[in-house]
């Protein structure tokens, strides 16, 4: 694989060649190397292919709808490699479907599990800034109200990155349906606080409540942002949006 130079980057195949973008990026590789589809579709041996392809697009799709229900906690910001991230988790929540013949196993039976549950949990969604580290406090999550609260919350103990002069807490409570894909997610109003805040607990709560789509996450996203003569600016480093799941309803 090599890198693309001139004016206009190419697209396609030409010569041997296949021109495309990988991360954003213009490339070039030798074409050909692989089976064609009709291979793919009739031979026996490719059953295997088959049976990965058809649990791998059944995966992209749990993932592009996931993506965008979560697209309120991080708009106007692109998370690197966001996409194969979450492709990895539901990969891995796919093998956990012990009811499905291999190739038609799904991401919703895994989670049907405790070991899925907890993977759904426990998955570092962003990496660059993970909300768990940047607000190191004990929380408590209401499930009857679906509140979120923080009892011992001081605003020393929360890193700002560079040139922040605040940050910003958006919760939510996600109802989302991984089988039929049906989602609503529910916010709560953002929490915006500065470096010198002396608040001591926090207390977030949806302005709806789920009405039971489906499985039921607390998700936390956090945000920078730098005031400049009385207006706020998000920071769109790559460490200045974070999202986390917290806990999900049993």
């Amino acid at each position: 694989m090599a890198k693309q130079k001139g004016i206009i980057p190419l697209v396609g195949t030409i010569g041997g060649i296949n021109f495309y973008y990988l991360n954003g990026k213009p490339v070039a590789r030798a074409a050909g190397g692989g089976f064609n589809g009709a291979a793919i579709r009739t031979k026996k041996s490719m059953e295997r292919v088959r049976e990965n392809a058809n649990e791998f697009g059944s995966c992209s799709v749990v993932n592009k709808v996931f993506r965008q229900s979560l697209r309120p906690f991080y708009n106007n910001h692109g998370f690197t490699f966001f996409h194969s991230r979450l492709m990895t988790l539901f990969t891995n929540l796919k093998k956990l479907d012990a009811d499905s013949v291999r190739g038609e196993r799904r991401v919703y039976k895994g989670l049907q599990t405790d070991a899925g549950k907890r993977l759904l949990v426990d998955f570092t969604y962003t990496p660059d800034c993970k909300p768990q580290l940047v607000l190191p406090f004990s929380y408590d999550m209401d499930w009857p109200t679906y509140s979120l609260s923080i009892s011992q919350f001081n605003i020393q103990h929360v890193p700002f990155i560079t040139g922040a002069t605040h940050i910003a807490l958006q919760f939510g409570v996600l109802d989302f349906n991984f089988e039929t894909l049906d989602y609503a997610l529910h916010l709560a109003a953002p929490l915006v606080l500065a470096k010198d805040d002396t608040r001591t607990s926090l207390s977030l709560t949806p302005a709806s409540l789920p009405t039971g789509l489906g499985v039921v996450l607390a998700v936390i996203a956090v945000r920078y942002y730098q005031e400049v003569d009385g207006l706020m600016y998000l920071l769109n480093a790559e460490n200045g949006v974070g999202i986390g799941v917290l806990a999900i309803k049993n």
